[in-house]
């Protein structure tokens, strides 16, 4: 049996290769209780009881669970584990997820104190007094809020091993200036920095420990120019051939100092995430969401033509009065612009969002599992909301995966969302499945669709999926191929040889 750790952190993240950035943040910061604690970390693919007993084998006093959409559910089934086992181990749970009583989730009831909003300073004073034999009465406890200046940075906790398998994330900077009534950080009065000067002394150690691909997290890289300009120049400074930064940046705010700089850039060291979400701008109003959408365009065109920076970009379907003929018109907008990617997020029901005062006048249905994804509103029918929830899939096997570059041309000329829709509904009724489709698979069912139901030239067809099929490096030949003339020749050919060879 391992010593005694009296404080675990742990959380179970949505695959091995994220790491729990937030639990770093609260043990450093513990203080003299730093040295008894220990960071746990799972995913959700693992049991729940492999989890118990690797958090009991520490036999801890107290575990602290960071609780988020993603991980609600199997949180839940540990702690209920936890308290059939060892009742008498103190459950503090902190997150967005459980961080906005009193609507929370069923998980709270299990657990012995629930934190909400930052818990640096809140966590290691709860711990003292559970420690202590002085546990505090009230359940629900409000995150204290202190300078960032007066906070102990957690990139040092970033193991060897994290630093070789898993992603980096990073801040230079905590809240949003906006308002957007989807998004938790509208709940954010203001946006602080941590001081460049400890920030960059940090962001030099990971260099030198070999960190090469940060994932800042910051939601408003961009807001403050002089600050982005800064770190931006920093790594520039020690750029490799290998350097890859992730930013989320506000898409209507790209002044030429800016500009300036990230046309330093090598190709493919940057990737911006723009959320542009909707180019309605009646449903931007009614949602708080203040965005120029001219310049929005502008700036990604720019950004295209420009530079080398690799571009990601969110649209959201089922915001209130949003329709799907709408959506459509926002997303034309989109692939005119030409990003590299564009992600099709379907509108989830964040606990404590201010999005949810729409819920009734909208009729806005949520799943009531999680991730609590939107399932009809006043203006979209459920198989209106199911058909958009298979074009997201088939969008990121066919238009993300940068594998059908050719083909996608054919597929969206003229009316871009119309025809992959056509396509996304063709393809559920013939493979039966958004899901596991091979790759092979996916070329013939393709094809059949283009030239049976779309009625385009089989000759176009054939000659835009061959040079994607050629890029996918797959072995044999698609079954759209193998009765032509050339093919039937070809196949002859090596029937020819084989017999040639036994003989």
């Amino acid at each position: 049996m391992s010593d005694s750790i009296p404080i675990l952190l742990s959380t179970l993240n949505a695959r091995y290769m994220h790491t729990a950035f937030g639990l770093r943040y609260l043990q450093a910061n513990l203080g003299e209780l730093k040295e008894q604690s220990k960071i746990l970390e799972f995913t959700i693919q693992e049991l729940p009881i492999n989890i118990v007993e690797q958090l009991l084998a520490q036999q801890p006093k107290i575990i602290g669970f960071s609780v988020y959409i993603w991980n609600v559910s199997e949180t839940h089934k540990v702690i209920a584990m936890l308290k059939q086992i060892a009742p008498d181990v103190i459950i503090i749970l902190g997150g967005p997820e459980v961080g906005h009583n009193p609507d929370v989730p069923a998980v709270t009831d299990l657990a012995d104190y629930v934190i909400s909003g930052p818990g640096e300073v809140s966590l290691p004073e709860l711990c003292q007094q559970i420690l202590a034999g002085s546990k505090p009465e009230q359940k629900f406890i409000e995150g204290k809020v202190i300078p960032l200046d007066q906070l102990k940075l957690p990139y040092n906790l970033y193991t060897d091993d994290d630093i070789r398998n898993r992603l980096i994330y990073v801040e230079a900077s905590r809240g949003c200036p906006f308002e957007c009534e989807f998004c938790l950080s509208a709940l954010d009065k203001t946006v602080t920095a941590f001081p460049l000067d400890s920030f960059f002394e940090e962001m030099d150690k990971l260099l030198q420990r070999g960190v090469r691909n940060f994932k800042f997290i910051d939601r408003t890289f961009n807001l403050k120019i002089s600050t982005s300009v800064a770190i931006l120049e920093f790594f520039l400074e020690r750029m490799t051939d290998d350097l890859y930064l992730h930013f989320e940046v506000v898409p209507d705010n790209l002044p030429d100092k800016l500009k300036d700089v990230l046309q330093r850039f090598p190709k493919n060291r940057l990737q911006f995430e723009i959320g542009v979400q909707t180019f309605d701008s009646e449903i931007q109003k009614l949602i708080s969401r203040k965005q120029n959408n001219d310049k929005t365009k502008a700036n990604i065109i720019w950004l295209r033509e420009n530079t080398g920076a690799h571009l990601h970009t969110d649209l959201i379907f089922g915001l209130p009065t949003d329709t799907l003929e709408n959506f459509g018109h926002s997303f034309d907008q989109l692939i005119a612009l030409k990003p590299h990617e564009i992600q099709m997020g379907i509108l989830k029901r964040l606990r404590g969002a201010p999005l949810n005062r729409h819920n009734d006048n909208y009729q806005l249905r949520y799943n009531p599992e999680p991730p609590y994804n939107i399932l009809t509103t006043r203006d979209i029918s459920f198989n209106e909301m199911q058909r958009v929830n298979r074009f997201a899939r088939y969008w990121d096997m066919i238009g993300n995966s940068g594998r059908f570059t050719n083909t996608l041309a054919l597929i969206l000329a003229e009316q871009p969302f119309e025809n992959f829709m056509q396509l996304s509904d063709a393809l559920h009724q013939l493979a039966g499945s958004s899901w596991k489709i091979a790759l092979k698979r996916l070329f013939e069912l393709i094809y059949t669709i283009l030239t049976e139901q779309v009625f385009l030239s089989e000759e176009a067809v054939k000659q835009a999926l061959a040079l994607d099929y050629s890029r996918a490096k797959l072995k044999g030949f698609p079954a759209y191929e193998l009765d032509t003339p050339v093919q039937k020749q070809k196949k002859q050919g090596v029937a020819n040889k084989r017999q040639l060879s036994h003989q």
